[in-house]
């Protein structure tokens, strides 16, 4: 049998080889409360890392990846999080007010009660509902790139993005013609008009 203690320290120890090493390739991870202001953390490999309540703001994260990352209440204010791999990624709660994450791909991740005033997702791959629970409450518009936070996911009457995301075509706009339910169309198009 086994027994888990309720002591937090615990935790730090899940990582603690990952945060000593800089990562699994040497560039880069993060331990819990930890800070890590305005670092450079470009290309760096946070794959599971436990990076909750971790303070992170300004700090560039290009390229970098966070697959499955868990950043419960961590501050990205102002951060660069453009073009990371965020598959699968907690944010609850996170802060990401004034980041970008320009051609982010969040699928599967968890963005319930995240602070997103002034963040920028534009081309970031982000679930349907998840982005529509985001677009109930954005706002601002972020300094760096001047996009405001409702237009980069799309929400409103705006048709960019609005329907899904670049992994889904069939649903990032409404298509004016889609194949019939037995697959027989027209044979210059191969496409049937939508009924």
């Amino acid at each position: 049998m086994v027994a888990f203690d309720s002591d937090i320290s615990a935790l730090a120890e899940l990582n603690k080889y990952e945060a000593e090493t800089r990562g699994e390739f040497g560039i880069g991870s993060a331990a819990q409360k930890a800070v890590h202001v305005k670092e450079n953390f470009r290309r760096a490999n946070f794959t599971s890392a436990d990076m909750r309540e971790s303070d992170f703001s300004g700090s560039t994260f290009n390229g970098a990846y966070l697959e499955k990352a868990i950043a419960y209440k961590a501050n990205f204010t102002g951060a660069d999080l453009s073009d990371t791999l965020m598959d699968r990624t907690v944010l609850n709660e996170a802060n990401l007010t004034k980041a970008g994450l320009v051609r982010s791909v969040l699928t599967r991740s968890d963005l319930g009660g995240a602070l997103i005033d002034g963040a920028d997702f534009s081309d970031a791959v982000i679930d349907l509902p998840q982005k529509q629970a985001l677009c109930k409450y954005a706002n601002g518009k972020n300094p760096i790139t001047g996009v405001s936070t409702r237009a980069s996911l799309g929400c409103g009457s705006s048709r960019r993005n609005a329907y899904g995301s670049p992994s889904s075509p069939l649903l990032s706009v409404p298509p004016q013609k889609l194949l019939d339910r037995d697959g027989f169309c027209e044979k210059d198009t191969g496409l049937c008009e939508a009924k």
